[in-house]
């Protein structure tokens, strides 16, 4: 599976253009903002983006979505329903975190835990990580070893516990439960920042390194 990073919003966001190269079939992870940027790339490479992928419903990941999804005619998919609180309150966030107004949408579809999404002919697991919100997900390409994992990890830090219906406790388990066992090799797309890999998080990252649950 292929990828490419479109850093969209005024907080950077990595938006993700991903595609299989049998079909040139395309989803974009988390369009926060910025279409027109999203679609020029798209155009680029020559790929019909056939999905909108949702990890969570911050704005600043989904701000763009709706837009995307009416002039492409295509589903928007995920999160997982526990977001739809964020998905509902989208025009407070645009108007607190001073975007462009964004009207709440309900997806196309909601994804659960053990869940497979295609892109082409590329499959990526669903898997549940809440903490940063209630209906965070992430994306993971067993095949490529790749996974967007939104705002859950970050290269040398985690996602914020401070909204409302986060949990710190829940976010933890999230990564050490379910994103370790993925494989220290797998490299992982944050929702900001530089990529890493799990493998370099369990050494190095203060928040959650192996040394710190012995």
């Amino acid at each position: 599976m292929k990828y490419q990073l479109i850093p969209v919003t005024p907080f950077q966001q990595n938006c993700s253009l991903i595609w299989c190269e049998q079909t040139m079939k395309a989803a974009v992870v988390d369009p926060g903002g910025n279409v027109e940027r999203i679609l020029e790339q798209a155009s680029k490479n020559n790929l019909v983006i056939e999905k909108v992928l949702l990890t969570h419903g911050h704005i600043d990941h989904v701000g763009g979505a709706k837009l995307l999804a009416d002039q492409l005619n295509v589903p928007i998919i995920g999160p997982h329903k526990a977001d739809d609180y964020w998905l509902e309150s989208l025009p407070k966030q645009s108007q607190h975190f001073g975007f462009v107004h964004c009207d709440a949408f309900t997806p196309t579809q909601y994804l659960e835990e053990g869940d497979e999404v295609t892109v082409g002919q590329q499959v990526l697991k669903v898997i549940h990580t809440p903490g940063h919100t209630p209906g965070h997900i992430v994306f993971f390409a067993k095949e490529s070893k790749v996974a967007w994992v939104g705002d859950v990890l970050f290269r040398g830090s985690i996602g914020r516990t401070d909204f409302p219906l986060s949990n710190h406790q829940d976010l933890i388990d999230s990564i050490t439960q379910k994103l370790w066992p993925l494989g220290n090799d797998v490299q992982f797309i944050p929702g900001h920042g530089p990529l890493s890999t799990f493998g370099d998080e369990r050494v190095q990252n203060p928040f959650v390194a192996d040394q710190l649950f012995v």
